[in-house]
Parts: C-alpha cells; structure tokens; sequence
C-alpha cells in the first residue's frame, strides 16, 4: 500500500511564503503522477498543480502561476509545492494525491495524503 505524508503547512503572513513536501512510502512507487489539492472551508476541493514523475513536466492552475511550483525529487520518493506571495485566499487544507497519467491535471487519483492546513493571516 502506498502512503502519502505531507508536510511543512502552518501560518503565514500575506507576502510570506511556504513549502511543502508529500513524502511517497510503503511498496514501491509506480504512480505516473503527483498533485497538489487544496480544499478551503465551506468550499469543494480544487486542483491546485500536478507533475509527471518521470519527466517532471508540470500543470499549474491559473490562480498559482507566477506565486507556486511544483517540483519532485525522484531518489527522495518526494513532492514539493513551494508557494510564494501567499493570500488569504490561499488559506485551505493542502493534499498531495498520486495517480495515474491524468492526475496531471488533477483527475483520477489513487492516493491521498492526510492533508496538512495552511493559513494565510491578512
């Protein structure tokens, strides 16, 4: 069984930045894809980046470009979303998910993470 263990969340100042990671364990990896999710309060989940495992090619939501990247360490089985000039807005519950080659672009995840919180203070 694959597990999904994110990191790095917490509070921030708007302007202020953070990075977190999604750490791969349990047998061993073959999903085609990693993606970041994010779901805030009283509001349905949203894709935020996804990458391909082999070739690191990535998607990002218009709302991310320029401020997020997203990027993976293959020989550290690990994902990274690394968010600069943080909104409020960006304030939410982060999850990272594997899946297969859709997963790019934030569909048909096999795996979830247990999410980390982010919270953007104004």
């Amino acid at each position: 069984q694959v597990q999904l263990v994110e990191s790095g969340g917490g509070l921030v100042q708007s302007g202020g930045s953070l990075s977190l990671s999604c750490t791969v364990s349990g047998r061993t990896f073959n999903s085609a894809t990693m993606g970041w999710v994010r779901q805030a309060p009283g509001k349905e989940r949203e894709f935020v980046a996804g990458i391909s495992w082999r070739d690191g090619s990535t998607v990002v939501e218009d709302f991310a470009k320029g401020r997020f990247t997203i990027s993976r360490d293959i020989t550290e089985n690990t994902g990274y979303l690394h968010m600069n000039n943080l909104d409020p807005e960006d304030t939410a519950v982060y999850y990272c998910a594997a899946g297969g080659p859709m997963g790019i672009f934030g569909l048909n995840y096999d795996y979830w993470g247990q999410g980390t919180q982010v919270t953007v203070s104004s």
